[in-house]
């Protein structure tokens, strides 16, 4: 579908190109870019691969809901309050994301240590494959500063014009 994206240097193209994604967030025709994205979703991980890369893991935390939370502390075999007291902190919304990054489950080989189990926003990032990509502005803007798939569906779709 259209022209090649270039991965190199897309951190500094995708600095250069916010106010154009912003932009075209702002008019987007959602109903037909829905179709698109889980085609575009799979070509930027046929290109991308999360293992060489993980900044969402070693500089951000996902969301630990309380079934995130359930989950994970009983396959640890630890007490709910003992992984909050050990792993988690409240943020500013009242979320419960990790205490520091690089995330505690990353391991040395940029894989999660939990994978398995991990967090539904975990599971679910970077989201280039849902709705979320289109309804949330400024998460989709500031994931695609740190994550190549952002940068990669955004600039097929913009590219696109569609």
């Amino acid at each position: 579908m259209g022209e090649e994206v270039s991965l190199h240097n897309w951190q500094k193209q995708s600095a250069e190109h916010q106010k154009k994604y912003k932009n075209w967030l702002q008019r987007v025709q959602r109903n037909k870019v829905l179709k698109k994205l889980p085609e575009l979703h799979d070509e930027a991980f046929r290109h991308i691969d999360c293992l060489t890369c993980a900044q969402c893991c070693k500089n951000y935390s996902p969301r630990f809901k309380t079934p995130d939370i359930k989950r994970i502390s009983k396959a640890l075999k630890l007490k709910e309050s003992v992984f909050i007291d050990t792993y988690l902190t409240l943020d500013l919304e009242g979320d419960y994301v990790v205490k520091q990054t690089p995330c505690p489950f990353l391991g040395s080989d940029n894989a999660c240590t939990i994978y398995e189990i991990r967090p539904s926003d975990c599971a679910r990032f970077p989201y280039t494959d849902e709705d979320v990509l289109l309804k949330r502005m400024n998460i989709t803007l500031k994931n695609a500063e740190f994550c190549p798939a952002v940068f990669y569906v955004l600039e097929k779709l913009t590219n696109e014009n569609l």
